[in-house]
């Protein structure tokens, strides 16, 4: 279990994944995972929410896994999106992502069907109960409409256990107490909200999956690396130091402004699969303003450190 624990410690980047046209664009994604690797991130994690699973292709799915864990060659951890609203479709999505390479699994809790506390233990026990990975579970109230009890984890944790972790995306800094407290210190944490990774890190969560590392890989990693050095000091002047991209990456619904960011830079393409769609011009010129501000205080900041 130590090892496990070590092995989830740190910054984990949500990836985008970039096209061209209506094609997975394979050679900006190989470019862009190198990037996360040579910043010091300590996991990837393909086709989750800021991938665009929900329009993926099982096939695209897997190439990407695949593609991801190729590129880590064991210097990352790699961790799958494998969820879905249906648990048939996870438990073969769950195999495919095993057969692809992934070394852990993210599941998020079925949306829409808003399953009740029951429904998700026994959603989460057939899911688990097809695999050997590690697997940590993703609530995420807002997007799914439902989220996970205290209670709920602590019972799949006993039932299984390959349930090991929970990335907690409900806003609330306290639910870190509630889950600890009923789940007790084996439970890994990741924070879900990169606004929130600090406050998380103080209340005993180990890592974030992040979307602001698509665009800020070294930055988070320091923040991660600061605090878990004992400096708290440096990790709240990287937290502030990053605020404003943080805050800038959710001006419109994931992935759309870490797309237009990602563009901005000259590091992938800005497009996006329907029902998603580019963000509006007022909020790319925005977003542009964010980067420029946020490049300039990054070089101040490596300067005077």
């Amino acid at each position: 279990m130590n090892d496990l624990v070590a092995r989830f410690r740190g910054v984990f980047t949500a990836l985008a994944t970039p096209f061209k046209g209506d094609a997975v664009d394979f050679s900006t994604f190989g470019a862009l995972v190198e990037r996360q690797i040579a910043a010091g991130i300590a996991g990837l994690v393909p086709v989750g929410t800021t991938g665009e699973a929900a329009t993926l292709s099982d096939d695209e799915a897997d190439r990407l896994i695949a593609r991801t864990k190729e590129l880590a060659a064991g210097r990352a951890m790699v961790m799958a999106g494998a969820g879905s609203n249906d648990t048939r479709k996870t438990i073969d999505k769950v195999k495919r992502a095993e057969k692809a390479g992934a070394d852990a699994l993210l599941i998020v809790t079925p949306y829409y069907n808003k399953p009740t506390q029951a429904g998700l233990i026994a959603h989460y026990s057939a899911t688990a109960e097809a695999t050997s990975l590690p697997i940590m579970l993703y609530s995420v109230p807002g997007r799914c409409g439902v989220e996970i009890a205290p209670e709920t984890c602590a019972t799949l944790m006993d039932l299984h256990p390959n349930i090991v972790a929970i990335k907690e995306a409900g806003g609330s800094a306290a639910r870190i107490t509630q889950l600890r407290r009923t789940c007790g210190n084996k439970l890994i944490i990741h924070s879900g909200d990169d606004g929130l990774t600090l406050p998380f890190l103080s209340l005993g969560a180990i890592g974030v999956t992040s979307v602001v590392a698509n665009v800020a890989p070294r930055e988070m990693a320091l923040l991660l690396e600061a605090w878990q050095a004992g400096d708290a000091a440096r990790a709240l002047a990287l937290h502030e130091l990053i605020a404003e991209l943080t805050d800038g990456m959710f001006i419109e619904s994931n992935p759309g402004p870490v797309k237009a960011a990602l563009a901005l830079a000259n590091l992938a393409g800005p497009e996006m699969r329907l029902p998603l769609v580019s963000v509006s011009d007022f909020n790319r010129e925005k977003l542009a303003g964010i980067l420029n501000r946020f490049s300039a205080a990054s070089a101040a900041f490596q300067e005077i450190r």
